[in-house]
């Protein structure tokens, strides 16, 4: 494949990584990556097809069921995650550089968020790996009973573009300390991260066709991975659309799923509140990554007595904000992913507009090199205008007042998803209140946005998905319980 020789970064693999050899798609077809600052060409990327996700498929079996793989002990698997975790953090260096050029991250945000959850994310898995353990069981008194934890199977891991190398990990970590095998189809948008990986999860030890990278397109490779037979499990990380078309997939085949997906996540501001960090951190979760964040803060719902200084304020720390190349050291904020999506943030834009809400500031493209959009206030929002309601992926939050707890309440539980939301107020007893009913499957208390390895991720049904990743929860996604009844022979 080619790429681009005058781009500052090592030049990362671009074919296919199938049974631990690296080759060009069947067809022989090949797409372009861009960088989106600056919509140049990064490199040409092998293509998968049908018939490619057929020899995926075959490989993670076979590995699943022959050779050094299914032979491994779960202290060997722990070792293997632990020394990819360390070759990530040998090169932090040019892997913050591809993630951030492929995806349109600021350097500094990628340097401080994505590589250290990703090798954290490694790390706590490979500390598992050998505490998946089944239990003894005294069904009876003439019998030895007790359960075993065994691999799902071939997994089918689908992820974004957003967060393309972190949620590679919070899948394939879980799924490699379960002992399953894995074919990937990363974003055609950003493909370079998991390539990367795969290459190093082979420096590591990973035995060959254990895990398997296949960049392609939707509609071909990802619609042959999700309705293959020789899949056992699907962990899919994007759209609601998206999601709906894998459940109507899977249950060709009866196939397991896990499906995290969109986020319309309010931030609920009570007048007691530090207006202060409340502005500040809530903002940070509104515009980090471009608002490209399932869990961005995008509704924020502040007490009718502090609206208007709140609006101020946060207007101005978002005019604040630096929109640049991702390599410069000082932007806050980095392009969208592409022009399609760059179209479509302008155009819910200015579906607010016609809405009757009022673009308090940003409201347009900046520049005209790179797929750049001003960060958005909106103020004069209702919670049945399709600003409020829509999950929009990008630098544009509304702001809402209310009146009182039930009505911010009723406006934070109003819409169809119910992934993350935060409660900022100095009052302990309605923290407590809030928390527990809230419909949201995380609730941050004066913060926004962090997750962690360790504690489970994911929404609470509607258009935020099914299952968690992360935590204990995602060994469950990838381990089976088996019933072993030992009677003696009479």
């Amino acid at each position: 494949m080619n790429i681009r020789a005058d781009f500052d970064f090592p030049h990362p693999r671009t074919d296919l990584l199938i049974g631990g050899e690296w080759g060009g798609a069947s067809k022989g077809k090949t797409f372009a990556t861009l960088n989106p600052a600056t919509e140049e060409t990064i490199a040409e990327v092998a293509e998968a097809g049908a018939a490619d996700i057929d020899a995926a498929v075959a490989s993670a079996r076979r590995a699943l069921t022959h050779g050094a793989w299914p032979a491994t002990t779960g202290a060997e698997r722990g070792r293997i995650l632990n020394r990819l975790a360390a070759i990530l953090r040998e090169r932090t260096n040019e892997l913050v550089q591809l993630e951030s050029i492929d995806g349109g991250k600021p350097f500094a945000a990628t340097r401080r968020m994505d590589i250290p959850a990703a090798i954290d994310c490694l790390e706590y898995y490979a500390g598992w790996a050998d505490k998946i353990a089944g239990d003894v069981i005294p069904a009876r008194r003439d019998a030895l009973t007790f359960t075993q934890r065994v691999p799902v199977g071939v997994v089918a891991v689908i992820v974004p573009w957003n967060f393309a190398l972190m949620n590679a990990v919070w899948k394939i970590a879980p799924a490699l300390a379960c002992g399953c095998t894995i074919v990937m189809k990363p974003s055609e948008l950003t493909p370079l991260s998991a390539l990367w990986l795969g290459a190093a999860a082979l420096e590591a030890g990973l035995p060959p066709g254990v895990l398997n990278i296949v960049p392609g397109f939707g509609a071909d490779a990802g619609a042959a991975l999700v309705s293959h037979k020789g899949i056992d499990k699907i962990s899919f990380t994007g759209s609601p659309q998206t999601g709906q078309f894998i459940m109507r997939a899977a249950a060709e085949n009866i196939t397991r799923i896990g499906l995290e997906l969109g986020g319309k996540s309010p931030s609920v501001v009570f007048a007691d509140a530090n207006i202060e960090q409340a502005v500040r951190q809530t903002s940070s979760g509104a515009f980090f990554n471009a608002g490209q964040v399932c869990s961005a803060a995008t509704r924020i719902l502040v007490d009718r007595s502090i609206h208007d200084a709140f609006v101020e304020k946060l207007a101005a720390r978002a005019n604040a904000l630096r929109l640049g190349d991702p390599r410069e050291p000082d932007v806050n904020i980095g392009p969208v992913i592409s022009q399609k999506q760059m179209d479509r943030v302008l155009g819910y834009i200015e579906i607010g507009k016609a809405e009757g809400a009022q673009a308090v500031t940003g409201g347009g493209r900046a520049g005209e090199r790179g797929y750049f959009v001003q960060p958005t206030v909106f103020a004069g929002v209702t919670g049945g205008m399709r600003i409020s309601q829509e999950e929009i992926f990008g630098p544009v939050v509304s702001v809402m007042p209310f009146a009182d707890e039930e009505e911010a309440v009723a406006l934070a539980n109003g819409t169809a998803y119910s992934l993350a939301a935060a409660v900022w107020t100095k009052d302990i007893d309605r923290a407590t209140r809030m928390s527990n009913r809230l419909d949201a499957g995380t609730v941050w208390i004066n913060t926004y946005g962090p997750t962690d390895a360790r504690l489970p991720w994911g929404g609470m049904g509607g258009q935020s998905g099914i299952g968690r990743d992360l935590g204990r929860s995602a060994l469950d996604n990838y381990s089976e319980q088996k019933v072993v009844w030992l009677q003696r022979a009479s």
